[in-house]
Order: structure tokens, then sequence, then C-alpha cells
């Protein structure tokens, strides 16, 4: 028995069908540009560095016996203090008070001006661009930097790629070792630093925050926001027609030409556009973006472009902004002949400006009314309860009391809730209790009744602190558990 056997039809294979997935990284050259949206940069650049470098010094009289920086997180001591404020491990609330409040805040930023943190505020786009400042200072602008780095390896290009990696390095370094400034008095720790005697965690948070800030701002760069960074996804669901981002206005920049045919058609009455295809606001995207396809996931909404197009538009005496930050409400209103469309106002800003001041508003109402003492009571385990010789049962408790003052305190304890009880604390003369400035202590109370309880009973009890000075009270609940 034989058996045929046919031939596979041919398949056409498309040369598309081979190309990669992922498009190959190519190098890019932001080119430098001056306007108003490259000012603005360099002034919110300057400001936050400052802030950044320079806060760890700033100091802040709290008393002799407390730090004196003003913005110290004291993981010693379990606090952080931020200038009057104070936070102990149990008010962390505050922290994540303050974390809502900035969610919030960048939704509203979004809400009104899309990615606009991305393009001024964000730590990679600050730290990016000062690193490009020091690459165009040493190698020159983009096309000496792309002339260069075709060209072959010279003497002078050896020395300016070392200069530049070593000046990017020692930036990096400092921004590791201001951040571990924040968590120890600053001057102290520089001279440690300098003398090789500080902790070693310290040594090794800066050179892992030097080698990040160096990868990050040096070479990833625009990689980072395409790739890393989430916040280009959540925005975009956040956003809606009426938040201003940076677009290009293609209904008055098509059709494309250059400028003497554009000229020309104009002169025939014929549609010319106001774009000549320059290329300007591409080379001075630091992503590499061009915003006249429209709206992409790595454009940081920086407006460099802006400036870069109105510097175009002024040279060949057309109207400004044909890039700039709009809307796509105002887009199609223009096209159907209406007028502009701004509504900056609407409800979902004001539904963000409200939770804004209403989390801002319980933030200060918290830390206005905030205690500057507190108790906590814990019940023992094991036993629950004991009886006595003489029929008394008997519950013992911790207490943890705790002084927010920076001077020493004493306070007087009560217990109420229970008929007859009689409180006893272990060690201690009499009902007082001293607590150091800015510290806590534990205390061991026996609390003991004789008065007839019901089976199975677990009553409701209070303990009371009050400050022997002011007569200020704190109170913790717990329960007194019989047979």
């Amino acid at each position: 028995m034989t058996t045929s056997r046919t031939s596979p039809m041919p398949v056409e294979i498309d040369a598309e069908d081979d190309a990669p997935l992922y498009e190959a990284r190519r190098q890019i050259y932001p080119q430098s540009v001056h306007g108003r949206f490259r000012r603005i940069k360099w002034a919110v650049l300057m400001v936050t560095l400052a802030i950044y470098y320079l806060l760890p010094f700033v100091r802040w009289g709290r008393g002799p016996d407390a730090p004196s920086q003003a913005v110290l997180i004291d993981f010693s001591a379990r606090r952080f203090y931020f200038f009057f404020l104070e936070i102990w491990p149990q008010e962390f609330y505050y922290v994540a008070g303050l974390l809502i409040l900035a969610s919030l805040i960048l939704f509203l930023m979004n809400a009104v001006a899309g990615r606009v943190w991305c393009g001024y505020l964000c730590p990679q786009t600050v730290w990016t661009d000062l690193f490009l400042a020091v690459e165009r200072l040493i190698e020159g602008d983009r096309r000496e930097r792309m002339r260069a780095d075709a060209g072959p390896w010279t003497l002078e290009k050896v020395t300016h790629k070392t200069l530049k990696h070593a000046i990017w390095l020692i930036i990096a370094w400092w921004t590791g070792g201001a951040w571990v400034l924040y968590f120890a008095d600053a001057p102290t720790l520089v001279v440690e630093l300098a003398t090789l005697q500080a902790p070693t965690v310290a040594y090794a948070s800066i050179a892992i925050l030097t080698f990040t800030t160096y990868v990050l701002a040096g070479h990833m760069r625009e990689q980072v926001c395409t790739y890393m960074c989430p916040w280009p996804r959540i925005q975009a669901a956040l956003t809606d027609e009426y938040a201003l981002n940076v677009t290009y206005r293609y209904d008055r920049g098509e059709p494309r030409n250059s400028m003497k045919k554009a000229a020309v058609l104009r002169e025939a009455h014929q549609p010319a556009g106001d774009c000549i295809d320059c290329n300007q606001c591409v080379a001075v995207c630091p992503t590499g973006v061009d915003i006249r396809n429209g709206s992409q996931l790595a454009c940081i909404q920086c407006g460099l472009c802006i400036d870069a197009c109105n510097t175009v538009m002024d040279k060949i005496e057309r109207p400004r902004d044909l890039i700039a930050y709009d809307s796509e409400a105002n887009f199609k209103a223009r096209t159907e002949g209406k007028p502009p469309v701004r509504h900056i106002v609407r409800a979902r800003t004001v539904l963000y400006v409200v939770l804004i001041l209403v989390a801002g508003g319980l933030m200060l109402t918290s830390v206005a009314r905030r205690s500057l003492q507190d108790l906590a009571a814990i019940h023992d385990r094991n036993p629950l309860f004991v009886r006595l010789s003489d029929g008394a049962i008997r519950n013992a408790y911790t207490l943890r009391i705790a002084n927010k003052k920076l001077e020493e305190r004493t306070f007087m304890v009560s217990v109420a809730g229970v008929s007859g009880a009689a409180l006893d604390i272990v060690g201690a003369d009499g009902m007082a209790a001293s607590v150091g400035p800015d510290q806590t202590r534990e205390l061991r109370v026996l609390v003991t009744t004789r008065a007839p309880l019901p089976q199975g009973a677990s009553l409701p009890i209070t303990f009371t602190i009050r400050d022997a000075a002011t007569g200020v009270e704190a109170t913790a609940a717990d329960h007194f558990i019989g047979p």
C-alpha cells in the first residue's frame, strides 16, 4: 500500500512579520531651548534642589534635650520631626494623611494640566535636567554631541567624557549623601562621613543612591518615564477632554510645507499650514517625542516643544502657539467654529479641591487638638485574674504612659468602673508616676476588689492619668475579669 504525500502550499511571508516586537533604543540628544517654559523649569529645578540639599541643615529650636534639626527621621528614638511637629510611631496616621493629601493634589494637577508633575516636579525630570545641563556645558549642544559620538575616540573626546561622568558621579554622590542627612544630625554626620567614622549603613545607603541616581538620570533618562514609571498609565485613566495638555494644533499646522511653498500657496489662496516641518519640537524633546503625532505615553508635558515652536514662529512671522497647552474640547470647538472652551473649574476639579480642603482641614484640626500625653493599658493574659486568700479578686495590667512634652511631668494614676476597686502601682509609693521629657514609661499596676462579682464577669474599667501641674488628662479602657 502506497501513501501519496502532498507538498504544503507555499506561504508568502510578509517582511513585516520578521520585525522585532520592541523598538531598539535610540540615543536621544535633546537640544537646548530658550523660552517661558524653559525658564519655569530652571526655576523649579533650583528651588527643589535647594530644598533637598539644604533642608537637613535648617535648625529648629526644641529645647536642650531635643534634636535641633528642622526635618529629621530619628529611627533610634522612633520619632519624625518636622519643624514644630513631632510624630510618634502611634501617630503614623499623620504620614498617611500627608500621602493622601499629596495624591489628591497630584490628581488635581492632572485634571488641570495633565502630566505637569512629570514635566516640572518629578525627581527623575529634575535630576535629568541637571545632568543634561552638565553634558551640554562640557560636550556642547545637540549637534556637537552627535558629531562627537559618531566620530572616532580622540584625546579631546576622552577628556570630555571622563569629566562629564566624573561630575555626574559627584552630583549622584552628594544626592545620596544628602538623603542620609535626613536620618541623623546633618552637621555631625557630615563630619563622621568625612572622618570615616559614620555607621556602615550610611555608607551603604550613599553608595546605593549614588548608583541609582547616576544610572537613572545619566543613562536611562527617558526610559524611566516611558517604561518604568506607572504614572503615565494611571493618569490616562484620570484625565478628560477638558484637561490642558501639550498639543499640536494640526487644524492650524496642516498641511505642512516649506516656508517658501507655504507663502506661494497662501498667495494663491490655497490651504497651507503654519508648520514648516523644521523638527525643532522633536529636537528639544527630552524623550524624543514628535508631538505632531498626537498624545503619546512618552510625552512628559514639559512644554519645551512650545518654546522651540514659538521661536520658529517668531522667525517666520507667524502667530505663536502652534503647539500649546490645549484641550480636546477646545480643539473640537475650534473645528466647529465655536468660541474657545476653558473649563478649568468643573465637577472633577471642584471635587478634588473639596477633598483636599477636607483632608487638610482634618489634619490641621487633629494637629491643633493633638494630645501631649497618651495612655495605653494591656491586661495580663496569664493568669487573667487571681483570687486572694481573703476572697478578693485581683487583675494585673501594664500601663504605658507617653509624655510628648520636652519637660519632665508627674502624672496621678486612678481607676474607675469596678465597685470598691483599689489600685496599686508596683514599685511606687502612692499613685504618682514621673515620666521624663519626650519619653514613655511602663507601670505594672494591680487592681483589687472585694465586692461580689457576677459569675463569669467581664466589667469595663477605665484608667486615667492626670498631669499634676496642669490637670490635663488621658484615659485608656480595658476590662476587669472575674471567675
